[in-house]
Order: structure tokens, then C-alpha cells, then sequence
């Protein structure tokens, strides 16, 4: 009993591995880049409204909203690195599979 081994479909989902590995680490990169200047952004808006606080009080006010826009932007990047790892995973196990088939 033996089995022929097909080299060409194994070396092709190899590829194609290669190739997802390749596409998720650009889309990381890009992700990263985008994230950097969101947040540069951000704290240069916050230091630009923080040159108009007078009291007390609108310093705590001004300091629980730019935590919350903060939490909220830092929230949203990491949902979208989450997106990159799932759709890369999902793509990975579809190669696996259909390389057992």
C-alpha cells in the first residue's frame, strides 16, 4: 500500500501560508502606523484645549473626558489589530483545511 505524495499541492499551501503570514504582518504594520498618528493627533488636540482651562473644576472635567476619548480611541485600535489576528486566523485554518482534503 502506498500513498503518492502531491509536493505541488503541498509546496503551493505552503505558499499561500507565506503569503497570508506576509499580508497580516503589513496589514499589522499599517495598523500601527495608523494607530501612532491617531493617538499624535489626539494628544495634540488635548494639549491645545488644555491651554484654555482657567479652574479647578474645568481641569477634572477637561481631564474624565480626555481619558474617556482616549479609552475610546485606544478601544478602537485594539478591535481593529483584533480584526487583522481573526481574519488572518480564519484564513489560515481554510488553507490548513483544505490542505488535509
Amino acid at each position: 500500500m502506498t500513498n503518492t505524495v502531491d509536493f505541488q499541492k503541498s509546496f503551493d499551501a505552503l505558499q499561500s501560508l507565506m503569503n497570508l503570514q506576509a499580508a497580516a504582518i503589513t496589514k499589522s504594520i499599517e495598523q500601527q502606523k495608523k494607530s501612532g498618528e491617531e493617538l499624535t493627533s489626539f494628544f495634540q488636540t488635548e494639549a491645545e484645549k488644555a491651554k484654555d482651562l482657567k479652574t479647578p473644576e474645568e481641569l477634572i472635567k477637561f481631564n474624565m473626558e480626555a481619558n474617556k476619548s482616549l479609552f475610546e480611541l485606544l478601544k478602537g485600535q485594539g478591535e481593529a489589530f483584533t480584526s487583522i489576528a481573526n481574519e488572518t486566523r480564519e484564513a489560515a485554518m481554510s488553507e490548513l483545511q483544505a490542505i488535509t482534503k
